[in-house]
C-alpha cells in the first residue's frame, strides 16, 4: 500500500473518530486544564468565599463538559445549575429568577420577530437580494459580510442583530448542501456581528455603560463621530480578517468552496408586456416592515421613551400574533422559540450571574489589577499588550458582554489613573478588546442563537479552535492598529 494512501487513510480515520467520540482530540488537553482550574479554585483560592469557590467550580465545569461532550448545552447549564444549589453555593431563587433575566425575554420575542419575517415572505426576498450575482460560498460569504456592517449603526443589540438575520440566513443555509459550508455560514454570521460591533457607539450596550462610567469618574467622554473614525476602519479590518480565517479554518478545499451551491437568485418578478418587473409588496410584508421599523426606532431612543429592548420586543412580538393581524398565529409564534436554547440561556446567564453574586469576579479582578498596580510608568509597548490581553480574554471567565462592562471598566479606570494612562484611550482600548467573545457560544448571546439549531449550526469544540487561531490574530490587530491608525488620528496612551 503506498504510504500516502495509508496516511490519508488514517487522517480519515481520526477526522471520523474525532466526530464520533463525544471527546475530541483537540478538547482533551483544554479538559484537563479547566478541571485543574476548578480543583485550584476550589482548594487553594486564600480570600475567596466558599460560594466564589463554588460558583468558579461550576463555571469550569460546565465548559468541560460544553467543550468535551456531546450534552445538550441546556442539559449541562441547567444540571450545574443545580447543582450549585445543591452544593449550597447560592440558593435556589438563582434558578427561578433565571428565567426572569432580559435576555431571556429578548431572545423570545426576537424569535417571535424573525419568524414573521420568515412567513410574510420578506425573508426569501431578502435572500434573493443577497444572492443576486453570488455564484460562489466565498462570494456569497462576502456578501453576507458587507451587508451586516451596518446593521451596527442602528440596531443597539448584538443579539437582536442575530435574531433579525436568522430567518435570512437560513434560507442561504438551504442552499448548500455541504456541511462545512452550513458550519461555516452559522459561525460568520454571529462573529462578524460582534467584530462589527466595534464600528458604533450604539452597537453594544458596554460601550454606553463604559462611555458613562468614563463621564462619572473623570468629566471626559467620546463623541458618537470620534468613536466612529476610531471603531468602523477597525470593525471593518476584523470582519474581512475573520472571513479569511473561517475560510480557511472550514472552507479550504475546492470541493468545499464550490459543491453543492443551489441558487436561483433572480428576484420576485412578474412579466408585464414582454418586461421583467419586481413583485410589489405584499400587505403581510408591508405590515411586517412597518412592525420591525418601529421596533428598531424604540430600540434606538431607549434613551428617550425608557423601555428597555427586552420589553420592546416583546410588545412587538404579542402584536405580531394578535388575532387578526394577519402575520402569525399564537402556535405559530410560540412555536418558533427554540425552547432548548432559551433554557440553556437562562441558566447559563444564572451562572454567569452567580459568578459576580458569589464575589468570584471580584476576587478575580481584585488579583489581576492588583498586580499591575505595581507597574510604575510602563513602557507604553507593554501597556498596550497588557491592556489587550486583559480586556480581550476577559470574556473567558466574564460571559455576559454587558457585564465585563460594568465589572472591568471602574477598575481599568482606576488603573489609568494609577498608572498616568489616558483615560479616554484606555477606555475605548478596553471596550474594543471585550468584543471580542468567540471562545464560547455562552460567551455571546449573537453565538448563542446561532448554536444548537436543527438546521443552521456548529459545534463548540469547532468554535474554540477557530478561536485560537482568531484570538492571537485580534490582539495583534488591536496593537497594530494603536501604533499605526489610532495614534495617527490621536488615540494615545
Amino acid at each position: 500500500m503506498n504510504v500516502y494512501s495509508r496516511l490519508e487513510r488514517y487522517q480519515a480515520n481520526a477526522r471520523t473518530s474525532s466526530k464520533a467520540n463525544p471527546r475530541s482530540i483537540y478538547a482533551q488537553p483544554l479538559v484537563v486544564a479547566l478541571l485543574a482550574i476548578c480543583l485550584f479554585a476550589l482548594v487553594f483560592t486564600p480570600g475567596l468565599p466558599y460560594e466564589g469557590k463554588i460558583a468558579i467550580l461550576a463555571f469550569g465545569l460546565s465548559m468541560v463538559l460544553w467543550i468535551g461532550t456531546k450534552f445538550p448545552a441546556g442539559f449541562v447549564a441547567l444540571a450545574v445549575l443545580l447543582l450549585v444549589v445543591v452544593l449550597k453555593g447560592a440558593e435556589a431563587s438563582l434558578l427561578y429568577e433565571s428565567f426572569s433575566a432580559e435576555v431571556v425575554w429578548l431572545m423570545m420575542g426576537a424569535y417571535i420577530l424573525g419568524k414573521s419575517v420568515s412567513v410574510s415572505g420578506l425573508a426569501e426576498r431578502m435572500t434573493k437580494a443577497i444572492l443576486r450575482g453570488a455564484n460562489t460560498p466565498n462570494k456569497l460569504f462576502s456578501y453576507i459580510v458587507i451587508a451586516l456592517q451596518p446593521l451596527a449603526f442602528f440596531i443597539p443589540s448584538t443579539s437582536g442583530r442575530a435574531a433579525m438575520v436568522l430567518p435570512i440566513v437560513k434560507n442561504l443555509a438551504g442552499l448548500l448542501e455541504n456541511k462545512q459550508q452550513k458550519a461555516a455560514l452559522a459561525v460568520l454570521v454571529p462573529a462578524v456581528i460582534l467584530m462589527s460591533t466595534s464600528a458604533s457607539l450604539i452597537a453594544a450596550g458596554s460601550h454606553l455603560i463604559g462611555v458613562e462610567w468614563l463621564r462619572k469618574s473623570t468629566g471626559e467622554s467620546i463623541p458618537y463621530l470620534q468613536w466612529l473614525a476610531w471603531g468602523a476602519p477597525f470593525a471593518i479590518a476584523a470582519s474581512l480578517i475573520t472571513l479569511l480565517v473561517i475560510r480557511f479554518y472550514y472552507l479550504n478545499t475546492e470541493s468545499q468552496n464550490r459543491e453543492g451551491f443551489k441558487i436561483t437568485a433572480e428576484e420576485p418578478a412578474e412579466i408585464t408586456e414582454g418586461h421583467s418587473v419586481k413583485t410589489p409588496f405584499s400587505d403581510m410584508e408591508k405590515k411586517t416592515m412597518y412592525l420591525i421599523g418601529g421596533v428598531v426606532l424604540l430600540w434606538v431612543t431607549e434613551g428617550i421613551h425608557g423601555y428597555d429592548i427586552a420589553f420592546v420586543t416583546m410588545t412587538a412580538a404579542m402584536l405580531l400574533m394578535m388575532p387578526g393581524a394577519g402575520i402569525l398565529t399564537w402556535k405559530q409564534g410560540i412555536s418558533a422559540v427554540s425552547w432548548n436554547l432559551i433554557v440553556f440561556v437562562a441558566a447559563a446567564a444564572a451562572l454567569g450571574t452567580n459568578l459576580i453574586e458569589s464575589g468570584a469576579v471580584d476576587w478575580i479582578s481584585a488579583h489581576v489589577f492588583g498586580s499591575l498596580s505595581l507597574l510604575e510608568n510602563p513602557p507604553e509597548w507593554l501597556a498596550i499588550i497588557i491592556l489587550c490581553l486583559i480586556s480581550v480574554t476577559s470574556h473567558l471567565y466574564i460571559p455576559s458582554h454587558t457585564t465585563r462592562a460594568v465589572v472591568m471598566v471602574p477598575g481599568l479606570l482606576l488603573l489609568s489613573e494609577t498608572l498616568g494612562l489616558n483615560a479616554p484611550a484606555v477606555l475605548f482600548i478596553s471596550l474594543v478588546g471585550m468584543n471580542y467573545c468567540l471562545t464560547f457560544p455562552v460567551s455571546s448571546k449573537a453565538l448563542l442563537v446561532f448554536f444548537e439549531d436543527e438546521n443552521l449550526s456548529y459545534e463548540a469544540n469547532d468554535l474554540l479552535k477557530l478561536s485560537t487561531i482568531l484570538m492571537p490574530v485580534y490582539l495583534l490587530l488591536m496593537v497594530v492598529f494603536y501604533f499605526t491608525y489610532w495614534k495617527f488620528t490621536g488615540l494615545q496612551l
